[in-house]
């Protein structure tokens, strides 16, 4: 038997034989199927891309109805719980794991250029951040600021040069903490302070964050790791909004600081990056564990939203929420226990019991316990999607990278379906009505 997909036409009774690849029917061969051979042909009607795979990726698995992600075939619990999001963010741009010198070398060039860009952060992005208000959203600050690298780094331009590329992509990992604690100082009216060095990835972006002046400044050791760990989390989740952005507007050939600030506004978005202070509104709404039946009360009768539960793709436990809870009570360790979390444990408890949570497979996702962490930590909710960004960087150049290679990738155009009036002739105000 043929690996086709036999279609009949039934205005026509015409039949066509459409090959099936990878489990999949290409849309553009349902162009042969017209009833007039003038017309345009059939096209797909997928809105939101639901069911349409848009390009061929070897970056990240996502299996939603067992629970399943992995990067480049490495469950992300291993990577949580084994790996540091440095030596993952290697493995998303090149494939496969480092060996421990090419990590020692990774680290040392992300070391080297997040150094050669304070410059450029310290003195123009600095005074861009400036111009903006105190309280303004970080954010908004922090794509702007990425937007505006553009300018420093004119070679970026050459995107279909592959040691330019390479080049680039390590620089935004490298920066991107740097002007996401910019943005935070700026935000909460502090002056920007330089870090102390040898602290490493997070333990530097943290000095930038929290160092005074004069001080010296050391991360705690468990909270340092537990922002690694959600960076490691949050570093690729497949074909979703922002990274589509990213591929979207990158297939035009913009550079990659133009490319991320794109994907970085579209996770701006309370529906992708800021779901997370939506969970911690929520909990604060109800409280305490007693007011939790009146709330799932509201929610069954359709008056209320249950925060954290459900995604697009997984249709059981996000497995990345397994690991931020076990992440929540290391923090709380070292915080203090937030009462929160005690809402939080009993309304998952009920979502994973009640029948009608259950029927619609509403399980505990990402943002459920995130937002907890975060705030324990320190952070405001205007910084919990700029956080979200940094970890995300390593695989927007991924993803950004692997379709520049991609030769069946060419310039983002989706079709429509136009619903508008036909031909009109134009008629003079003086005339109409």
């Amino acid at each position: 038997m043929s690996d086709t997909l036999t279609i009949t036409d039934n205005r026509t009774g015409k039949q066509y034989e459409i090959p099936i690849v990878d489990g999949t029917i290409r849309a553009i061969d349902l162009r042969q199927i017209k009833v007039d051979p003038e017309e345009f042909g059939m096209m797909s009607y997928d809105p939101a891309y639901l069911n349409t795979a848009s390009c061929r990726s070897r970056i990240t698995f996502i299996d939603g109805d067992r629970g399943i992600l992995r990067y480049r075939g490495y469950p992300i619990e291993q990577l949580a719980e084994q790996s540091t999001f440095l030596e993952t963010a290697w493995l998303l741009v090149n494939g496969e794991l480092p060996t421990a010198a090419e990590l020692d070398a990774w680290t040392a060039e992300i070391d080297r250029h997040a150094l050669n860009g304070r410059s450029a952060l310290d003195s123009h992005v600095q005074a861009l951040m400036g111009g903006f208000p105190k309280g303004s959203h970080p954010m908004g600050m922090f794509l702007a600021a990425v937007g505006a690298l553009s300018t420093f780094f004119p070679e970026a331009k050459q995107v279909l040069d592959a040691e330019t590329r390479r080049t680039q992509m390590a620089r935004l990992i490298a920066l991107a903490p740097g002007v996401a604690a910019y943005a935070c100082r700026r935000s909460t009216g502090r002056p920007y302070v330089a870090p102390d060095a040898g602290l490493g990835y997070t333990g530097t972006f943290l000095s930038m964050l929290y160092k005074e002046d004069g001080k010296a400044y050391a991360p705690h050791p468990a909270l340092e790791h537990a922002l690694d760990v959600l960076f490691v989390l949050h570093a690729d989740h497949e074909q979703n909004c922002s990274t589509s952005a990213m591929r979207s507007i990158g297939s035009s050939q913009a550079d990659p600081f133009a490319s991320l600030a794109g994907a970085a506004a579209a996770l701006y978005g309370p529906l992708h990056g800021g779901a997370n202070e939506a969970v911690l509104r929520m909990l604060r709404e109800i409280g305490s564990v007693d007011r939790i039946p009146a709330f799932i009360a509201r929610v069954k009768s359709g008056e209320g939203r249950l925060m954290g539960f459900g995604h697009r793709v997984y249709k059981s436990y996000d497995p990345r929420a397994k690991v931020i809870k076990k992440t929540a009570y290391e923090v709380f360790e070292v915080t203090g226990r937030n009462p929160l979390l005690d809402v939080a444990l009993e309304l998952e408890k009920i979502a994973l019991e009640d029948d009608y949570f259950v029927k619609r497979r509403l399980y505990p996702n990402v943002d459920f316990y995130s937002g907890l962490i975060y705030e324990a930590m320190g952070f405001d909710a205007g910084m919990f999607p700029v956080l979200f960004a940094i970890g995300r960087t390593a695989g927007w150049v991924a993803q950004w990278q692997e379709m520049l290679e991609d030769k069946e990738q060419k310039i983002t155009r989706p079709r429509q379906l136009y619903m508008g009036e036909n031909t009109r002739d134009y008629v003079a105000a003086d005339a109409r009505g």
